[in-house]
């Protein structure tokens, strides 16, 4: 008797991707869906139509008409029956539009070659992708700016090499983050402001099918791809073969993991100080940490944003080897490769933005844990302020140097193998040659005065940079995180 279940049930035939059904949101989802591209594509053979008809082709208003009525009646099984028989994924679109609209038939896709609307397809949707991506930029940095300002005051223990340094504070930590989003955003605006579309350039780039159609006058030519390029609201590349260059989908991905590598690098510190239980991500009322250990609070949404970071820093690299490796004026092996790092890189980003939002508005603080941490370490950190009040007192600073230096050792010998509490101010204390209690130098480490001017760098930093960063804000499409 097998173990596996049978496998010849019909819904046992299809896939579930997890960026589509589990982590993207619906909004991002939908741009990127089979129906948005074929609407797309649609709007495209319209615009290109209309200026042909515009610019004296024989192409009629009621021909237009139709397939402005008809440009949202797309059959996808239809289209799929074509594409079975032509095997030939545009052509089927095609067929299938003009099946219900018989009378523009003839004049669809009037001069152009597949990539006309392929290649400006996806430039328009990866458009509207990344403008969905930088509202949920915009909601992080703005949930994270909260945060900074909240606790630009609250001093605690900074780290270098994962190792006690001098003191900072918890919002300045966060301002770390935030510094990183606001390159990604610059990053992101720029790619938004100067990615054109393919245009109008017929089979090989040489635009000589439109030529053709205007009997050779290339004045004509270029107006049709002005007036194409007004109709979709973007400028076209000036120069391609039969594909737009594909290095405009490389600055899409290293935009998309500049966006990865800053949520993971958030995601791994908060990874971090919810170990050491001084900042947590949100955890709710009937979550259940551990199947076998009631007890846990993992950080278990952190822990994804790290696990899809890592997916979208390895696929869209590869898109630079399609780069390299295209021949002449274009090869179709690129195809398939696009269809899947693409897509999946703006569904994974957008999964991270989501979460990373999600996260970043319900982080809790805990105090005692944070000033008991640093209060541990502070007596270390204070040597230079203590040496100079006892110089101030008549002292030698360098024998006070090496009189601190074996308090210190002794207190981390303590410390670390006996397991007691720093003693070091005590040990100072009981030693002479400091002439000060114990209470003396216990007022000496208010922490505040060790972290330099954190406080005040968060608050110029909110004010000014984040600040303009956040203007303009339109608010993205509220998203549900699956826990």
């Amino acid at each position: 008797m097998s173990f596996l279940p049978p496998h010849d049930l019909p819904e046992l035939e299809h896939f579930e991707h997890p960026l589509s059904s589990r982590y993207a949101s619906k909004a991002m989802v939908r741009l990127l869906s089979p129906l948005y591209r074929m609407r797309i594509w649609r709007r495209l053979w319209i615009a290109l139509a209309e200026a042909e008809m515009e610019l004296g082709l024989p192409i009629s208003q009621g021909q237009i008409d139709e397939l402005r009525a008809t440009q949202d009646e797309v059959d996808l099984e239809a289209i799929a029956r074509h594409e079975s028989a032509l095997r030939h994924d545009v052509m089927a679109a095609i067929y299938a539009w003009g099946d219900i609209a018989p009378k523009a038939r003839p004049i669809i896709h009037l001069g152009a070659t597949s990539c006309f609307v392929t290649d400006n397809g996806d430039l328009l949707i990866c458009q509207e992708a990344l403008k969905l991506l930088r509202s949920r930029l915009q909601e992080v940095i703005a949930a994270l700016a909260m945060f900074a300002n909240e606790w630009k005051d609250q001093p605690c223990l900074g780290f270098t090499h994962f190792q006690p340094a001098q003191p900072t504070t918890v919002g300045k930590r966060a301002c770390l983050w935030l510094q990183d989003l606001l390159l990604d955003l610059e990053d992101l605006d720029h790619v938004v402001r100067t990615t054109p579309v393919r245009g109008v350039k017929g089979v090989t780039g040489t635009q000589a099918s439109f030529l053709e159609l205007f009997e050779g006058d290339g004045s004509k030519v270029e107006e049709l791809e002005h007036r194409f390029c007004d109709k979709v609201g973007f400028p076209a590349i000036p120069i391609s073969g039969q594909t737009a260059t594909r290095k405009l989908e490389d600055r899409i991905g290293q935009v998309l993991c500049g966006i990865a590598a800053s949520a993971s690098k958030f995601a791994c510190d908060l990874r971090l100080l919810q170990h050491m239980k001084e900042v947590e991500e949100p955890f709710e009322k009937k979550q259940i940490g551990s199947s076998a250990m009631p007890y846990k609070r993992n950080p278990m949404r952190s822990e994804r944003i790290n696990s899809l970071a890592r997916f979208v820093l390895g696929l869209l690299p590869s898109t630079y080897q399609t780069t390299a490796t295209q021949w002449l004026e274009r090869t179709l092996d690129d195809s398939a490769h696009r269809r899947l790092t693409i897509s999946q890189g703006l569904l994974a980003v957008d999964a991270i933005l989501v979460l990373f939002k999600n996260v970043a508005s319900g982080l809790v603080v805990n105090p005692k844990m944070i000033e008991a941490r640093l209060t541990s370490e502070l007596p270390f950190m204070a040597a230079e302020a203590l040496l100079m009040e006892a110089v101030k007192r008549g002292g030698d600073r360098q024998d006070l140097h090496e009189h601190f230096r074996e308090a210190s050792l002794e207190a981390g010998r303590r410390i670390k193998q006996e397991g007691k509490g720093n003693d070091l101010l005590s040990l100072l204390a009981a030693d002479p040659a400091w002439s000060m209690t114990a209470a003396e130098l216990q007022a000496l480490l208010d922490p505040i005065r060790f972290t330099g001017r954190a406080g005040a760098q968060v608050r110029q930093f909110l004010a000014c940079e984040v600040t303009q960063a956040l203007k303009n804000h339109q608010a993205a499409e509220a998203a549900e995180v699956r826990v």
